[in-house]
């Protein structure tokens, strides 16, 4: 179980360093003037070429804007119960350890999600609302995937029905799968921006999941 949590955690560590280095490579590779307004956009052949491919579906950017709340849920449900465990037992420490966990890695993602949306290393392909708005990486794919897999995960570790388990598991795939392809194909984003989401994204959940492991014996593998 240790060595298997290891090996995660490390794993995290790596797609977290490959985010890194992908976001320091934007502004120096392929760099062309191509964006809204002439704003600069790193691989700029291969997102132009995608982005033309693509075109732009607004339906999809809409649908997936409101399904984007669905992670938040999943995050006040969590804290719910980390919340009522803490009543009931009287101490903070006494709550389940992979809840605490989970509570730091959801309050690291946000905190991460809300800094990307201040921060433009990229601006979107076109206007929103009339604006120009970062899109580097794509927000909304960074919090589903870095939020549904913990459904799954902390889920199987409290939930005895296998059929639960199973339909949640798959419900979830289904939905992260769908919000990625609706995120990818609405256009709103250049290919970078999911790239560099679904790399953070995975890194991170890598991150908890094998520190669970390590840290709490009744992990599930």
């Amino acid at each position: 179980m240790r060595k298997n949590g290891k090996i995660q955690l490390l794993t995290g560590i790596g797609l977290l360093a490959a985010f890194a280095v992908f976001t320091l490579l934007l502004p120096v590779c392929n760099v062309r003037p191509v964006g809204q307004n002439g704003t600069e956009i790193g691989f700029a052949a291969c997102n132009l070429r995608f982005h033309c491919w693509t075109g732009v579906h607004m339906t999809w950017y809409h649908m997936t804007d409101w399904l984007g709340l669905i992670p938040l849920l999943v995050c006040m449900g969590f804290g719910g119960l980390g919340l009522v465990q803490w009543v009931q037992r009287r101490k903070l420490w006494l709550v389940d350890r992979d809840i605490l966990l989970l509570g730091v890695y959801y309050i690291v993602v946000i905190a991460c999600y809300l800094l990307f949306e201040e921060v433009a290393v990229n601006y979107r392909p076109i206007l929103i609302d009339g604006r120009m708005e970062a899109s580097y990486p794509s927000s909304t794919t960074l919090l589903v995937l870095c939020v549904m897999p913990t459904l799954v995960f902390c889920g199987n570790r409290r939930w005895k029905r296998s059929v639960l388990r199973h339909s949640i598991k798959i419900l979830t795939r289904i939905f992260c799968a769908g919000m990625v392809l609706g995120r990818l194909f609405s256009g709103v984003h250049w290919l970078t921006d999911i790239i560099g989401a679904v790399l953070f994204s995975a890194g991170m959940f890598l991150s908890y999941r094998g520190t669970v492991l390590l840290c709490c014996q009744d992990a599930d593998k």
